[in-house]
């Protein structure tokens, strides 16, 4: 089935050129995604099956972005997740869930934006979703991490960023962190 003329379903499949301006559109969006590291630790099995006090679960996340092309991004979701209770640990799920985002005509405060807080907002279900089923596995009841509001974090971020440049009198740039 032919692709209707003015759709881009691809970031690659924009015909170069085209006079109507079509290659000069702007256009993101997560081409795939992937897990790229997952380890699960259960280190007090079978023992820790017997416990009956309720874990303190511990939720650690990162995000970071790294270009693998002129117009392609890798957008890589760190999280780790340990539960532990007086005893020791039950489990540590350690996750590097990874988007291949491309990004054509955009502009780079608007592509940075995307890329921290765009980006992983929609890779984060997917990234429960392995997380909920290797606690399933680990014989825990699963885990449903809380939705993460990542534009929310990205502003605050940037705001304090501007906080710390405002002793200095320059605004911050989102992208490179530096002066504009």
């Amino acid at each position: 089935m032919a692709e209707p003329e003015g759709i881009i379903t691809n970031l690659d499949s924009a015909p170069e050129g085209k006079p109507n301006g079509l290659d000069n559109q702007p256009a993101a969006g997560i081409i795939t995604q992937y897990v790229k590291d997952l380890s699960v630790e259960n280190p007090n099995a079978p023992e820790s099956y017997q416990w009956t006090e309720a874990p303190q679960v511990d939720v650690q996340f990162n995000i970071g972005a790294e270009a693998v092309g002129p117009e392609v991004h890798e957008v890589m979701l760190k999280i780790t997740i340990s539960a532990s209770c007086e005893r020791g640990p039950l489990y540590i799920v350690d996750l590097a869930y990874c988007g291949l985002v491309g990004i054509r005509n955009v502009p780079e405060e608007q592509a940075h934006a995307f890329l921290f807080a765009g980006a992983p907002s929609l890779l984060f279900p997917f990234a429960r979703r392995v997380i909920s089923d290797a606690v399933r596995d680990a014989g825990y009841a699963p885990l449903m991490m809380d939705p993460i509001d990542f534009t929310g974090l990205y502003m605050q971020q940037l705001q304090a960023r501007q906080a710390e440049a405002g002793a200095g009198g320059e605004p911050i740039s989102p992208v490179t962190g530096g002066t504009n």
